[in-house]
């Protein structure tokens, strides 16, 4: 299954609570061959800050179409992340 841009997926939080989220972007890691996804709420609310939740993923291949999610823990993996929404910003801001 490979996620698209747009895509809404469910993912619960801590306390089994399902909450909608809007996919904005994937990308791999090709040195360390992980898979990355970014975020954001559907219900988030017009004119407020835009919240950006960033995972790694793992396609289950033998779940269907079902993603095993994990928070990011290192340094190193959250500076991969940030680079990447910096550059889709700065490509966002140039209009391409």
């Amino acid at each position: 299954m490979a996620l698209e841009e747009n895509e809404r997926i469910i993912i619960p939080d801590e306390n089994g609570e399902e909450h909608l989220f809007e996919v904005l972007f994937t990308f791999d890691v090709d040195d360390t061959e992980q898979s990355y996804l970014a975020v954001v709420p559907v219900e988030q609310k017009d004119g407020e800050e835009i919240e950006v939740y960033a995972f790694r993923y793992e396609e289950k291949e033998n779940d269907g179409d079902d993603l095993a999610l994990f928070p990011i823990e290192t340094d190193e993996e959250w500076d991969i992340v940030e680079e990447m929404l910096n550059t889709l910003a700065d490509e966002e801001d140039k209009g391409e």
